[in-house]
């Protein structure tokens, strides 16, 4: 008996020092999401295609590959009722009444310390599944990424892990998703340190490896070990082919700037439509369903449309209208209020340009020219890589799929044309113009997550609040005289007898009144204060107080307790907001490094 008690009691001890070293924690939490991942993004796959069987007894993918007779009357409506339900359940549940999707992802991890909403993820999966499976022209990757990284937040969130690790963590939830979409572990990994994460760090790559690994397994488990598309026999004929494949990597661009451009312009046009916001994903339900008539391909994510391209079963004009569809009805969806990802709409978009290229590549020159589905799985590399802005990533994700390294060659040239000259052109990803349109910069994440995170009512430091800077509405223009030349600032804060604040005086606001000394018993503060300053409130944080400061022009701020009452708080000066911002950022980076 004693024995067993030791023994359990170095159990205990050993349990406690791996719970103390964080990064053994997180590797064991990193597994753990990655297998939750792996699972949801399979029930997100299994629900998608329930759907789809509901409403066309086949998949979409089978609708693409596959003269298959489906009434019409079921093509129009599936994507009207699909439409309505998404509708009605973002009105109701969906904060800001707006599907959720990667930008979300990538915001939480650049500015809430990768913290997402575990409610919100489930809800979002939710629509994405209706949307996708009812015929919808958006990608399931999207919200798979989307799902993932809100189980990882949540788990973050519920054990109170710090910004750091919480980061990490939520990249673990993004690197299971997309591998467990594409059975490609590799991109998966690369793909959340690229895009989510932003570092490469062994701290971060570690864990981020862990969960993709096992995203992968469980998807093999239940999906088989095969890739996303089957591919066939497609080699590269000629190294003298590369100048080919850089005017692709032109094409493609602009391919993927028209996608870009015609998605943020159907959100303009919905933004003008007047019709319940509930009403509008049927809206664009009901072109999808009318195009779907005759042009079936624009259905879904488009994977078997993908499958056929690579196999050289389209001619030209077909293709050409296929991806003009596609490039429509994705922007009518995703404008309107559908929910789902991009990144599927633009491997479509990719292979449509990429085949149609190659069939006019081999026409022109017919010995050199290797197969159409080269050309194909390049284009599809090229667009898709512009669009994410995610060069290194998708790049992987081909070879990973292909497994052919002069292929990959041929992908990773025209991927580095696409991305550059889609950066130059339109300047960023299609993520960040998202969060651009929220007044969001990426290049700024980490500081705007620390001076968002400061509210104006820490810094207000009453004992830099000088008493006698503040005097009341009767005060009169000789007593103002004398304050404001003992004034250190320059400035006095005219305060009601009952808390509010009335206006402010400055040397400029009394003019020549000030010197006049006729006007020493006659004139008051309530008659030359500025009554309507530049003011903060208590709950502003210093983002907003940097604005009125740059906006106004002045460095001395007059603060409130709410917009309300109008109770006068204090102010706070230039100075106060930098060495706040100063202390909280050093007291981050000295956290992060001790991690």
């Amino acid at each position: 008996m004693p024995d067993s008690r030791i023994t359990f009691g170095r159990i205990q001890s050993a349990f406690r020092s791996i719970i103390r070293n964080e990064h053994l924690l997180l590797v064991a939490l990193a597994l753990v999401i990655g297998c939750l991942s792996g699972a949801a993004v399979i029930a997100l796959r299994e629900a998608i295609e329930a759907i789809e069987l509901f409403w066309f007894s086949v998949t979409t993918d089978m609708l693409s590959r596959y003269e298959i007779e489906v009434p019409a009357w079921r093509l129009v409506l599936a994507p009207i009722i699909g439409g309505l339900a998404v509708g009605l359940i973002t009105w109701k549940f969906m904060p800001n009444e707006r599907n959720q999707g990667v930008a979300d992802v990538i915001e939480a991890s650049a500015m809430k310390a990768g913290q997402m909403s575990s409610r919100v993820g489930l809800v979002s999966a939710i629509n994405s599944a209706i949307s996708v499976g009812s015929g919808a022209s958006v990608g399931r990757e999207g919200p798979a990424v989307h799902l993932g990284a809100s189980l990882a937040g949540w788990i973050g969130r519920r054990l109170h892990l710090s910004r750091s690790l919480a980061r990490t963590l939520l990249g673990c939830g993004v690197a299971a998703a997309v591998s467990a979409s594409f059975n490609a572990p590799i991109a998966g990994a690369l793909f959340a340190t690229e895009v989510v994460v932003g570092q490469y760090a062994l701290k971060t790559f570690a864990p981020v490896v862990v969960a993709s690994v096992a995203g992968t397994a469980l998807s093999h488990i239940h999906f088989g070990e095969v890739s996303a598309f089957l591919l066939g026999d497609n080699h590269i004929s000629s190294f003298w082919e590369f100048p080919a494949f850089i005017g692709l990597g032109i094409v493609s661009a602009v391919a993927a700037i028209v996608l870009m451009q015609s998605i943020f312009a159907a959100q303009h046009l919905s933004n003008r439509v007047k019709a319940p916001l509930w009403m509008k994903p049927a809206m664009a339900g009901l072109i999808v369903g009318i195009i779907a008539i005759w042009l079936p391909q624009v259905m879904g994510v488009g994977y078997g449309f993908v499958e056929w391209a690579i196999l050289g079963q389209f001619e030209i004009k077909l293709l050409i209208m296929i991806g003009i569809a596609k490039i429509i009805c994705t922007a009518l969806c995703l404008g309107f209020g559908f929910s789902g990802g991009i990144f599927s709409p633009a491997l479509v978009v990719g292979a449509a340009v990429g085949s149609s290229y190659g069939l006019i590549a081999a026409s022109v020159f017919p010995e050199l020219a290797s197969g159409v589905g080269v050309y194909t799985v390049v284009g599809m590399g090229a667009v898709a890589a512009a669009v994410l802005g995610a060069p290194i990533s998708t790049t992987l994700i081909i070879f990973e799929i292909t497994g052919d390294y002069q292929l990959s060659l041929a992908v990773m040239l025209a991927i580095v044309v696409s991305t550059e000259l889609t950066h130059n052109l339109y300047g960023q990803s299609f993520f960040a113009v998202q969060l651009k349109k929220r007044s969001i910069d990426l290049r700024d994440g980490f500081e705007h997550e620390v001076m968002n995170a400061i509210k104006v009512r820490h810094i207000l430091d009453h004992s830099n609040n000088i008493a006698a800077e503040t005097i009341g509405t009767e005060t009169l223009i000789k007593d103002i005289r004398k304050k404001l030349s003992a004034s250190t600032t320059g400035e006095l804060f005219v305060v009601k007898s009952t808390g509010e604040l009335f206006g402010t005086i400055t040397l400029h606001d009394c003019g020549e009144t000030l010197f006049d000394q006729e006007c020493d018993q006659a004139v008051d503060a309530s008659e030359i204060a500025r009554v309507h300053p530049p003011i903060l409130q208590e709950s502003d944080n210093l983002i907003d107080a940097m604005r009125v400061m740059r906006e106004s022009g002045e460095d001395h701020i007059a603060v409130i307790r709410d917009p309300h009452t109008q109770k006068f708080s204090g102010c706070v000066h230039h100075r106060d907001v930098m060495t706040a911002y100063n202390r909280a950022l050093l007291k981050v980076r000295h956290e992060e490094h001790n991690q």
